[in-house]
């Protein structure tokens, strides 16, 4: 697909003139759907854009959204970007202090809050903010009447369609005076240490990654697309590989009503692609290796027969090579018994799914391609606008990234760490010259932080985050997040997260999944109450030793994890140890699990003393 047009908001236009009534975005609000055609999804939009500019909003002022998703997310996302104003996104899970840097050092004059909850933030850091001069709740769940200074989306609205009936072209002029060069966007990412940097997104950005998308062939969507987002909009994958560029390509977006709904929501929409990350392409294969354990001895051999034969299927469409007859009778019958279910599970029409920005374990993989849903992986950051690489739906290697995307220069420094030139590069980080130099070569390639490989055909490996990169007291280099994708790829360990930094040894954090570690105690006769107590049952440990044991000998002697301790509490957002992303905070987890951590080196100590 060639893209003709130069900005977003002329892409936005475009598909509003050429789809109409058609239904473009949707959203499941308390067990309903939430819809807007193109033609409503762009009034509302304009509505909203208009209605900032009433209130005083211009070219390049900042505005600040902090939401969910939901349908004013995006109003308000393409209403801000039409008038040529700059959308700084803002996670909802992030506290008081958090959104008072961002809103504060972005310099936001408007402040978009979802309800209640974040209102009270807003108002918290009004006086800390001097540039802020409006703030607006969507919905307003508050009780009593609306603070001073504070306006409803709904009225912001009104004031945005009084704007249009002035002056009917007012918006259209707006967004035809944003050059690609403009800002379009801050994007705040979710450093560990110190405050997080502004990440400052062009339309030029945007635009290079949306031609970059539509070029590969054979391409990823068509306007017959469906689509189930769940990942937030805050985050820059989804907003531009999935918001932006799904409406380039014209499909429609059927925003799940939350995560616990999920499986329900895709299965009553039936997407034709999903956009995830690998935590979420974990536990689905978790919970399907879960349902297997409870099942009989004779299903559960099948199952893993089926296994086998789906990994087989996947290994020769991998390699583009003729599948032997009798394989395809096996898959034929291995499918109709075991894939079918986890298509039918995620609607029976999914082509693809992502499982970008961290490792993925090749069996997880090939369990997926099995059941005819090829996962793609990618990679790419904020400060690339998302990806600079993503595995071609023909040419693929499982254990890489893909290729770069065209356009896109990525070099290895000597290092190893990857580094990445082109169009979907920002121009740096808001009001943080120093930081902008540090990000950057001499030459004007970005530092992006991870260590990776090319493999000789030109797939791109990412082996760790530079930070994260373990060497040992005995000099050895270890990767932990390979360890750790091998040992979450048994169902039985959720978690885990590998320590060994000027160590002798590798050791380990661990969380084990209650309801398969019930059904090894029963499998071994292993007598409990709760399966909460079999965290500290002798028996059941000798169990995860042989687990941890398995996986030790698909590494190198000096990857092996030598000592290890079970958290009880799953790492999550809300408890801080994990992005809005679900990637782990490792400094947060080793700070928060110190003296644990301390103990299986401690051990060691005072046995040699």
């Amino acid at each position: 697909m060639q893209v003709t047009e130069k900005t977003i908001n002329e892409i936005f236009r475009n598909r509003m003139l050429k789809y109409g009534d058609r239904l473009a975005v949707e959203k499941k609000r308390k067990g309903a759907w939430e819809q807007a055609t193109w033609n409503q999804y762009y009034d509302r939009a304009r509505s909203a854009g208009l209605g900032l500019v009433s209130i005083g909003i211009k070219k390049g002022d900042r505005v600040s959204l902090v939401s969910e998703n939901r349908l004013e997310w995006l109003y308000a996302d393409m209403g801000t970007l039409g008038i040529g104003a700059v959308l700084v996104p803002i996670y909802s899970t992030l506290t008081a202090e958090e959104m008072e840097f961002i809103v504060g050092h972005s310099e936001s004059k408007v402040l978009i809050v979802e309800n209640g909850v974040q209102l009270e933030k807003a108002l918290a850091l009004r006086k800390k903010c001097p540039r802020l001069e409006k703030i607006v709740i969507i919905e307003n769940d508050t009780k009593g009447p609306i603070p001073q200074g504070v306006m409803s989306f709904a009225d912001l609205m009104q004031a945005g369609l009084m704007k249009h009936g002035e002056d009917a072209g007012l918006f259209e002029r707006l967004a035809a005076d944003v050059d690609v060069e403009d800002l379009a966007s801050i994007v705040y990412t979710s450093g560990t240490t110190g405050h997080p940097k502004g990440a400052m997104i062009s339309h030029k950005n945007i635009m290079a990654q949306i031609k970059a998308l539509a070029s590969v062939e054979p391409q990823y969507g068509f306007d017959t697309d469906q689509t189930v987002p769940f990942l937030p909009l805050s985050h820059v994958f989804e907003r531009i590989a999935g918001h932006f560029f799904g409406m380039y390509v014209g499909l429609t977006s059927s925003y799940a009503e939350n995560m616990d709904t999920i499986v329900a929501d895709i299965q009553e929409k039936r997407p034709t692609e999903i956009l995830a990350v690998p935590r979420v392409c974990e536990k689905v294969y978790q919970r399907i290796t879960m349902q297997v354990r409870n099942e009989p001895a004779w299903k559960q051999k099948v199952f893993f027969w089926g296994q086998r034969v789906g990994a087989r299927i996947s290994d020769y469409r991998e390699r583009k090579k003729r599948i032997p007859l009798l394989l395809r009778i096996k898959y034929f019958i291995a499918f109709q018994m075991i894939f079918k279910k986890l298509q039918n599970a995620l609607g029976g029409r999914v082509r693809w799914m992502t499982a970008s920005g961290a490792p993925t374990a090749k069996e997880i993989i090939q369990f997926f391609n099995g059941a005819g849903i090829q996962v793609i992986e990618g990679y790419g950051m904020t400060e690339l606008t998302a990806p600079a690489t993503m595995s071609n739906l023909a040419d693929y290697r499982i254990g890489t990234v893909g290729k770069p995307l065209p356009g896109v220069d990525i070099k290895l420094d000597n290092d190893g760490e990857i580094l990445v030139k082109g169009d979907c590069v920002v121009k740096g980080y808001w009001r943080n010259d120093e930081a902008t130099r540090e990000a950057f070569t001499e030459d004007g390639y970005l530092r992006t932080g991870d260590i990776g490989m090319f493999t000789e055909e030109g797939f791109l490996i990412i082996t760790d985050r530079k930070k994260d990169l373990i060497i040992t007291s005995g000099g050895k280099n270890v990767a932990p997040q390979n360890i750790e994708n091998l040992f979450k790829s048994d169902p039985l360990f959720t978690q885990c997260i590998v320590i060994g930094d000027k160590r002798k040894y590798l050791t380990a954090l661990v969380n084990i999944d209650r309801q398969i570690a019930a059904k090894l105690a029963e499998e071994r006769g292993i007598a409990f109450g709760d399966p909460e107590e079999l965290m500290e049952n002798e028996e059941f440990l000798k169990v995860v030793d042989e687990h941890v044991a398995e996986r030790n000998d698909r590494l190198a002697k000096y990857e092996t994890i030598k000592k290890y301790r079970i958290i009880r509490q799953e790492f999550s957002k809300e408890t801080g140890e994990l992005t809005a992303t679900l990637k782990v905070k490792r400094k947060v987890v080793q700070e928060k699990y110190g003296p644990v951590i301390e103990s299986m080196y401690k051990e060691d100590a005072a046995q040699a003393g």
